[in-house]
């Protein structure tokens, strides 16, 4: 199943930080010097020449100069202007409330039986909404996508199929766990066919964004789906859409969300 972002459809998006515009800073600025008024002028006394003596020239200082503080942003960094496709359904939840639902995703064990230790990490699954739907709960897509995770019916529906479950996408909490267990049964397909079953998902076992490594495949696979994850693999361990893995790359290294 082939799955599309919602960065695909919203005007401006940030990628170098991880996710939105950033808020422009306020500057103040400082107020002209008021000029003194002009006195009448004294009369000047003649005093004998005193011979000084020279100080020796100050050393030079070898502290760094104070750094003024970064004002906080005042502006939301995830502006997002929907498509006329595209709507909002109900009522969102705070990106406070988001933010606990992704984490609580993250404490699951998605494959207790056969890879228990098998666990998806916080901030790849926190990078992954805020990229997608910028932990907004309650857009709905032009392709179908819904919610934090922007989950597609078709994900909706393998999910709960294949671990005979009863997950609802439009609520928030299981959305989030959706999209959770679609990137631990990424995580297990591809450990199982190409990494002797090792699913560690460290980014330290990638040397780039764009190599194969099983984190980058992982979330190639939840934008393209598997197929088109493991033809590009297989014809030359590449990615099908490095661009998208970067940006969610670089959300897990720093990003706007970490301020909620």
């Amino acid at each position: 199943m082939r799955k599309i972002d919602v960065a695909a459809v919203v005007t401006v998006l940030m990628v170098a930080a991880g996710c939105g515009l950033a808020g422009a800073d306020e500057r103040e600025q400082a107020a002209a010097p008021v000029a003194a008024a002009s006195e009448p002028a004294a009369e000047l006394t003649v005093e004998p020449a005193v011979e000084e003596t020279p100080e020796p020239s100050p050393s030079k200082s070898k502290a760094k100069p104070t750094e003024k503080a970064k004002p906080t942003p005042t502006e939301d960094p995830f502006n997002t202007q929907l498509p006329d496709c595209a709507e909002y359904v109900g009522k969102a939840v705070s990106r406070a409330k988001a933010k606990v639902a992704l984490n609580a995703a993250a404490t699951k064990v998605y494959w207790p039986g056969s890879a228990p230790k098998l666990r998806v990490p916080a901030d790849l699954i926190r990078s992954v909404a805020w990229h997608e739907s910028g932990w907004v709960s309650n857009i709905r897509n032009c392709d179908g996508g819904y919610g934090l995770m922007q989950v597609m019916p078709d994900t909706e529906d393998f999910v709960n199929q294949r671990f005979e479950k009863s997950y609802d996408a439009g609520d928030y909490r299981q959305n989030a766990i959706i999209g959770a267990n679609y990137l631990a049964w990424l995580t297990k397909y591809f450990g199982e066919k190409y990494f002797a079953k090792n699913y560690d998902l460290s980014a330290a076992r990638c040397k780039t964004d764009a190599s194969p490594c099983l984190l980058n495949l992982v979330i190639n696979g939840y934008n393209m789906g598997p197929g088109s994850t493991e033809e590009s693999y297989l014809a030359g361990k590449k990615l099908s859409n490095p661009d998208y893995v970067h940006l969610i790359r670089a959300n897990m290294r720093e990003c706007d969300c970490d301020r909620f």
